[in-house]
């Protein structure tokens, strides 16, 4: 009876010492668990990464003090995001734009922007020719979409570039050669920066301006059907 009365206080003196240091202790002899192997540690990040991580704070900088525009998720809309270019000088970009992106993929990569300005008779070296990319790059994808080529004219415009870049030689070749080949609208690009016009009634006017020409054309063909009717009615009988 001694031996158990014993041993009954010996185990709760065991618990309340158990209690106060927190925790059950392991029994002598008992197998204790393997302790955890130590993470290897992270590596450092790449210069690549150093520099895309530098590039995005920059441009959030330059968007925070009005120096950039913001990237869009939205739908773009180039007769409203561009108001100062007529609906005739977009569509002239537009065919532009198509006639240099050769794998039609709605972008101009840096081969195809090199095939360019070696056509336009203005060839950069690789460097040259990705900080053109680079200067208008919103979402650094390493190409141009069309928003980012009428960013390259917009900012000629505004005088945003410099007068020795890429991109501005760019924008001059551009209004030589593409009056040259018959695309009509670019000639004048310099020469009417921005108008006073509100970008509804300028939308409105070219757009009327548009349906007229058409109206004439549709009129002077059916007067030309109406000619050679008569002619051949004069010759039948």
């Amino acid at each position: 009876m001694a031996s158990e009365e014993l041993a009954r206080k010996l185990q709760r003196r065991l618990q309340r010492e158990e209690a106060e240091e927190g925790g059950p202790q392991p029994a002598p002899g008992a197998a204790t668990a393997p302790e955890p192997e130590p993470e290897p540690p992270a590596r450092a990040p790449t210069a690549s990464a150093d520099a895309e991580l530098s590039a995005q704070l920059s441009r959030r900088l330059d968007i925070n003090e009005g120096a950039a525009r913001p990237r869009r998720c939205k739908v773009f809309h180039p007769y409203t995001e561009f108001p100062e270019f007529s609906r005739r000088l977009v569509k002239d970009l537009e065919n532009m734009f198509k006639l240099y992106d050769a794998g039609r993929d709605g972008f101009i990569d840096l081969m195809e922007l090199k095939l360019m300005m070696e056509k336009l008779g203005a060839p950069q070296t690789h460097l040259g020719l990705k900080s053109m990319i680079k200067e208008v790059d919103e979402d650094f994808d390493g190409k141009l979409s069309f928003r980012e080529f009428l960013l390259i004219f917009h900012k000629a415009a505004a005088g945003e570039l410099q007068e020795d870049s890429g991109l501005m030689a760019l924008a001059k070749l551009s209004e030589i050669n593409v009056a040259l080949e018959g695309v009509k609208g670019a000639k004048d690009f310099f020469e009417a920066k921005v108008q006073a016009l509100s970008s509804a009634s300028k939308f409105e006017a070219e757009l009327k301006a548009e349906q007229d020409e058409r109206k004439q054309e549709e009129e002077k063909r059916k007067l030309r059907q109406a000619a050679f009717q008569e002619l051949k009615a004069t010759f039948s009988t």
